[in-house]
């Protein structure tokens, strides 16, 4: 990543602040769960489904993340 912010090597600096990163976990999100409902809504218990949920879960999981730490670093007064 080329931000400022992603070049430190602390995890906890980099959420929120990454507009970059996050841009990036929306676009897999919003491509992943379309893909996993065309393809595997019918096969839930198979191999390859189960691993695209994981995969869009981890995903959605870590932009919730960055969002929830923004909207407190936005709050609390903090750039």
């Amino acid at each position: 990543m080329s931000c400022s912010d992603c070049n430190t090597s602390i995890f906890r600096q980099k959420m929120g602040r990454c507009k970059r990163c996050m841009w990036q976990l929306t676009a897999l999100s919003t491509i992943g769960w379309p893909l996993w409902w065309w393809l595997y809504r019918d096969a839930p218990r198979d191999v390859n489904s189960i691993a695209l949920l994981f995969f869009c879960a981890a995903f959605t999981g870590l932009l919730a993340l960055h969002l929830i730490v923004l909207a407190y670093r936005r709050l609390r007064g903090r750039k």
